[in-house]
């Protein structure tokens, strides 16, 4: 096991893009690190009265903390990051409406002569103890209780080409992603495309539905803790995702069928690669046994999950076992 680093940024720390950051701190493989994200408001929404548009300065919004330089890590490795804690780090979290923004309004790439939507904050109560997300709505007294379900909306590396990338988007080099996946137990796996990979995260939900359908999950700051591993000489050509039970690949682009033809292609070449299968008999066994789980529809660049029970596999050495090491820290780390 390596060391264990805490990191927690002040406000100027904060970074917007994905490249063209110079790193925080450093970390090695096999290390731990505890972090403090920044809701993707930044902390500005406190009542409901403070609507984005007034308290928000776009383009900064949805800030990531990082980057951090993983030593050894070098353009064609894979780095593994698993989520050991993820906790609220404030008892209430902040979701919203946005004229022209969202599944189902007029936005930029759709336009309509339909008005816009009103833009509206709810609050929701967080209790951790008790794993609940209180939903108040604003036009009546009705309240629901929901399971507290914390995951990071956003997570990446630096670009290749020497891009810097806006956190709001996402693509082949992580970023704001949005799938549930990113929770508790799970590995993300990203190709390396810079010396030093340069990882950040943020944006933690304390739930957000399938879709993230409105484009406002439950935003919270949180207290995240990951480990990192860096995988020499193997190449991941789009985020992948591996849970206790499945294996998922990731598909970002507009429109939606690209990303998920983006993740289910990935998918068949992976379980052919790790069963042996021929490649007709891999697509056709993720297409009977494959779910595909929707990331968010509301974003610059869509996204779309592939995944395939980890059991078909038939005990297929998935990353050199790195989710299995990476899983056994987290009693030490948690």
């Amino acid at each position: 096991m390596g060391e264990h680093h805490t990191y927690i940024p002040t406000a100027k720390d904060l970074a917007y893009t994905f490249g063209g950051m110079e790193p925080v701190a450093s970390l090695r493989s096999g290390d731990t690190l505890t972090v403090f994200t920044e809701d993707c408001f930044g902390g500005a929404i406190t009542i409901v009265d403070d609507l984005p548009s007034r308290v928000c300065t776009f383009p900064y919004l949805n800030p990531v903390t990082g980057p951090f330089f993983i030593e050894d890590a070098e353009p064609g490795d894979t780095l593994a990051v698993h989520f050991l804690s993820i906790v609220p780090a404030r008892s209430t979290g902040v979701s919203s409406t946005f004229p022209h923004f969202g599944a189902l309004t007029s936005t930029f790439h759709t336009a309509t002569l339909q008005p816009p939507l009103e833009e509206r904050v709810w609050l929701y109560d967080i209790d951790t103890d008790a794993g609940m997300v209180r939903f108040h709505a604003r036009a009546s007294d009705y309240m629901a209780d929901l399971p507290l379900a914390a995951m990071h909306g956003t997570i990446g590396v630096a670009p290749a080409g020497a891009e810097a990338r806006s956190s709001i988007t996402c693509d082949s080099h992580g970023g704001n992603m949005d799938t549930p996946e990113l929770r508790v137990g799970t590995t993300l796996y990203l190709g390396v495309n810079v010396r030093g990979a340069l990882l950040s995260l943020g944006d933690g939900h304390a739930r957000q539905g399938q879709g993230e359908v409105c484009g406002v999950a439950v935003e919270v700051a949180m207290t995240t803790t990951i480990a990192v591993e860096v995988i020499k000489g193997v190449s991941t050509p789009w985020p992948r995702i591996e849970s206790d039970t499945g294996i998922m690949s990731v598909g970002c682009a507009r429109p939606l069928e690209d990303a998920f033809r983006i993740s289910q292609h990935d998918l068949v070449g992976w379980t052919a690669r790790l069963t042996g299968l021929d490649v007709l008999d891999a697509y056709q066994l993720v297409s009977q046994a494959g779910t595909a789980p929707v990331g968010n529809v509301v974003d610059p660049n869509y996204t779309m999950l592939a995944s395939l029970p980890k059991h078909l596999l038939r005990g297929a050495d998935v990353y050199n076992g790195a989710h299995h090491r990476l899983h056994n820290l987290a009693g030490g780390a948690r």
